[in-house]
């Protein structure tokens, strides 16, 4: 099973509607770019029945390079963006049937 990409979303979207790709892709990206900008403002964005992309401050921790043992080095604090599914995606997620030999879903069908 593939990844979901930008274009996959215009492509499909414009089956359904055949509007220009042009004005999906620009409908798309514009949504997008809202998103990336209210992340990067600190606010946390919420999309209904999908789930919510909360900003959280990571602390500053102590870590170690593998390549010099005896040393010690800062991590310094950053944000981070979260994400927390939503009810009905959570219920659609427990749908999913996954092979015994991979952590990847198992095909439809």
């Amino acid at each position: 099973m593939s990844n979901l990409t930008k274009r996959e979303i215009v492509t499909q979207i414009y089956r359904k509607t055949s509007l220009p790709q042009k004005q999906i892709l620009a409908i798309v990206q514009m949504s997008l770019d809202r998103i990336v900008a209210a992340l990067a403002g600190g606010r946390n964005v919420e999309l209904r029945n999908i789930g919510v992309f909360q900003v959280q401050k990571r602390r500053a921790r102590v870590g170690r390079n593998p390549k010099l043992p005896g040393s010690d080095m800062i991590i310094p604090p950053q944000a981070v963006v979260k994400f927390r599914g939503g009810r009905t995606l959570r219920q659609l997620l427990k749908k999913i049937k996954f092979s015994a030999s991979s952590s990847r879903p198992a095909p439809p069908g």
